[in-house]
């Protein structure tokens, strides 16, 4: 299997625990709960296929998308009390989602051929997106948009950036996508340990 495919399978399936873990917290029943895994796991790929033409979007495609996201309901189902007791865990979903989605959008979006800086965007769009969608369905305000969150956006950026900067280097693109998936996942760890958060308009 194609790395990129691989990772897209990954990305769709780790977020989709992620926006399911919200929803069991919230005690959603389980088709809420589907609903929710599936808005966070596709939206931001969804939204960066529409914005850069790439019709139908990804999962309209390829069925193997909605099984991942199936595959993750009894995964929450039967392992709700660990994730909801270990916060921890739902951090380590999310970040790995957000590494996944960032080299996947932009991977996407070079291979159309659009700039770099377009790639960037898209990857932060990508990997966050999702995120709004889910906290939006559970009425809460957007992560991204909270003055408290820790960096979340910024970090799609900063990976986005670095993966960038390692294909100067000459970097296979195998290579590029697995070190900046670490990165990403990195920063985000410890931006919510140290509180890392952008200084707030006043």
């Amino acid at each position: 299997m194609d790395i990129i495919y691989f990772f897209e399978l990954l990305g769709t399936f780790v977020f989709a625990i992620s926006g399911m873990a919200t929803a069991a917290e919230k005690k959603f029943d389980i088709f809420g709960a589907a609903i929710i895994g599936w808005a966070t796991a596709v939206g931001g790929g969804t939204i960066r296929d529409v914005m850069i033409g790439r019709l139908p979007v990804g999962w309209m495609r390829d069925t193997n998308f909605l099984f991942a996201i199936l595959a993750a309901l009894p995964v929450v189902y039967y392992f709700r009390r660990t994730i909801l007791r270990f916060p921890r865990t739902f951090l380590w979903f999310d970040s790995l989602g957000l590494g996944l989605f960032t080299v996947l959008g932009m991977e996407k979006t070079l291979a159309l051929g659009l700039d770099p800086a377009v790639a960037v965007v898209m990857g932060a769009v990508s990997a966050t997106f999702g995120g709004v969608l889910r906290d939006l369905l559970c009425n809460e305000i957007p992560q991204v948009f909270q003055p408290k969150a820790e960096l979340y956006v910024t970090v799609c950026l900063l990976g986005g950036l670095f993966y960038l900067f390692l294909g100067l280097l000459g970097f296979d693109y195998r290579w590029k996508m697995i070190v900046t998936i670490i990165v990403v996942f990195g920063i985000r760890q410890l931006a919510v340990r140290y509180e890392w958060r952008l200084p707030t308009i006043k």
